[in-house]
C-alpha cells in the first residue's frame, strides 16, 4: 500500500479537532494578554514582564519536563494539562470582571500557561507516534495538518478573535480560550490509550533528564535537527526585533501594511507545510531538510535587499514557505526514529535549546540595528541561516536519514527502544 493511500486512525481526527481549537484559543489570548497588560500600565518593561512570562517554563524546566513525560501517560498528561489551564483562566477571568487585574497576575498567568504549554506539547509531540504506529508518511501527513491549523488558527483567525473579544469586556477573551482549553481537554480524554514503555528501573528525575539530552548531542542526525530551529530563532528573532521599524522606515509600510506583511508570512508557512511531504517524497527528506534551510537563508536576503514592499512580502511568503515545510519534516523525522521511552526528553531538549536561542537573537537584532543600520540584522540573519545550512546539510542528508529509519524501522517499539539508550531507567506513571 502506498503512502498517498493509507489512512489515519480515528484517533488524529479527534486529536487533529482539539489541537485546532486549542490553537484558536492560543492565538486569542496570545492578542489578549499584552492588550490587557496595555490598559494597566505603558511601562516597556512591564510589557516585557508578561511576554517573556510564557517563555520562561521552557527555559528552565524543559529538560526535566521532558523527563516527566517520559514517566507519565502522555494521553493523561495532555487532558489534565489542558483542563488546569481551563480553570486558571478562570482567575485572570474573575480577576477582569471585578477590576483586579494587576501585571503580576497577568505574568504568573502567562508563565504557568507555558509550563502547561510545555508539558502538553511535549505528551502530544511523544504520543503521536505511537497513535500513528511510527510510520513515517502518516507521520508527515499528520504533522502537516497539525501544522496548517495551527499556523490558521493561532496565525489568522486567533489574534483578531482576540481583540474582537477584548472589545465586548477584559473577561471575554480569557474565557473564550477557557472554553477553547476544556473542549480540547474532553477530546483529548476521549483518544485511545497506548500501550507504555517498557518499565525501567528506578532512577533520579537529574540522571533521566541527563540521559535524553545526551542522546541528541551523540546522535548527529538528531543534533543536527536541533541545531536548525536553534540557529534559526537567532537569526528569526533578530529579523523580528527590528522587522516593525525596517518596514516603516525603510519600505514606508504603515500599521495595516504591517499586519499585511506578516500575513504573506503566515500564508506562506501554510503552504510550505501542506507540500513538506511532497518534498520530502522527490528529494528525499535530508536532502529536503537542507533545501528548505536555504530558501529560508536566501529569503532573509532578499527581504534585506527589497526595493519595495511587494518583493518584502513575497520573500516573507517563501521564508515562510521553507520554516512551514522545515516545521513538518524535521518534527516527523525525530518522532520516526527517536526510540519511545525518550521522545519527551528529546522533544524538550530540542525545544529548549530552541527558545534559548530566541533572548540571543532579540540582543543580536537590537544591538547591529543600533550600531550599525536597520538593514545590518536581517543581512546578518541570512548569512547565519546560510552558515548553518552548511553545516548542518551532512548531519542531516538523505544517507544518515536513511540509515536511522532502518534503524528504527525492524522493531519500531519499546522492545527496539531499551537497547538504544543502556542508562534509561525511568520510573514508574505518577500522573
Amino acid at each position: 500500500m502506498t503512502p498517498d493511500v493509507r489512512k489515519s486512525p480515528p484517533g488524529f481526527g479527534r486529536l487533529w479537532t482539539a489541537q485546532t481549537v486549542s490553537s484558536l484559543g492560543d492565538g486569542v489570548s496570545h492578542a489578549a494578554l499584552p492588550l490587557l497588560a496595555l490598559t494597566l500600565t505603558r511601562d516597556p518593561m512591564a510589557l516585557a514582564v508578561v511576554t517573556a512570562a510564557g517563555t520562561l517554563p521552557w527555559l528552565l524546566f524543559g529538560v526535566l519536563g521532558g523527563a516527566l513525560v517520559d514517566r507519565w501517560d502522555r494521553r493523561r498528561t495532555m487532558w489534565v494539562m489542558d483542563a488546569a489551564r481551563a480553570v486558571l483562566l478562570a482567575i485572570p477571568a474573575a480577576a477582569a470582571a471585578l477590576d483586579g487585574l494587576s501585571i503580576p497576575l497577568l505574568a504568573a498567568v502567562a508563565f504557568l500557561l507555558g509550563l502547561g504549554g510545555l508539558f502538553f506539547d511535549t505528551a502530544a509531540t511523544a504520543y503521536l507516534p505511537d497513535l500513528l504506529g511510527r510510520d513515517p508518511a502518516l507521520l508527515e501527513r499528520a504533522n502537516s495538518r497539525l501544522r496548517g491549523a495551527q499556523t490558521a488558527m493561532s496565525g489568522f483567525a486567533g489574534p483578531p478573535a482576540g481583540s474582537a473579544l477584548l472589545a465586548l469586556g477584559r473577561a471575554v477573551p480569557l474565557l473564550a480560550d477557557a472554553v477553547s482549553f476544556a473542549l480540547s481537554a474532553l477530546l483529548v480524554r476521549s483518544l485511545p490509550a497506548m500501550p507504555r514503555p517498557i518499565p525501567e528501573v528506578r532512577e533520579s528525575l537529574l540522571r533521566q533528564a541527563r540521559a535524553g539530552a545526551s542522546y541528541v548531542f551523540r546522535d548527529r542526525l538528531l543534533l543536527g535537527l536541533a541545531l536548525r530551529p536553534a540557529v534559526g530563532n537567532i537569526a528569526f528573532v533578530a529579523v523580528e526585533t527590528v522587522l516593525a521599524l525596517f518596514a516603516h522606515d525603510r519600505l514606508g509600510i504603515d500599521t495595516y501594511g504591517f499586519g499585511l506583511l506578516l500575513t504573506a508570512e503566515a500564508t506562506g508557512g501554510l503552504l510550505g507545510a501542506g507540500i513538506a511531504s511532497h518534498l520530502g517524497r522527490r528529494l528525499g527528506t535530508g536532502t529536503a531538510l537542507t533545501c528548505t534551510a536555504a530558501i529560508e537563508g536566501l529569503a532573509v536576503l532578499g527581504l534585506a535587499a527589497a526595493p519595495n514592499p511587494y518583493v518584502a512580502g513575497l520573500t516573507l511568503a517563501v521564508c515562510g514557505a521553507g520554516m512551514g515545510a522545515t516545521m513538518v519534516l524535521g518534527p516527523s523525522l525525530r518522532q520516526t526514529i527517536v526510540p519511545a521511552h525518550l521522545m519527551g526528553r528529546v522533544t524538550s531538549t530540542s525545544r529548549m535549546l530552541a527558545m534559548c536561542a530566541a533572548p540571543t537573537g532579540a540582543f543580536l537584532g537590537g544591538w547591529l540595528a543600533t550600531a550599525y543600520d536597520i538593514r545590518t540584522p536581517l543581512y546578518a540573519a541570512a548569512v547565519l541561516l546560510l552558515a548553518m545550512t552548511a553545516v548542518t546539510a551532512s548531519m542531516t542528508d538523505n544517507r544518515r536519514v536513511e540509515a536511522a529509519l532502518r534503524a528504527a524501522t525492524p522493531a519500531g517499539g519499546p522492545e527496539h527502544t531499551a537497547s538504544k539508550d543502556p542508562a534509561q531507567k525511568s520510573a514508574p506513571d505518577v500522573l
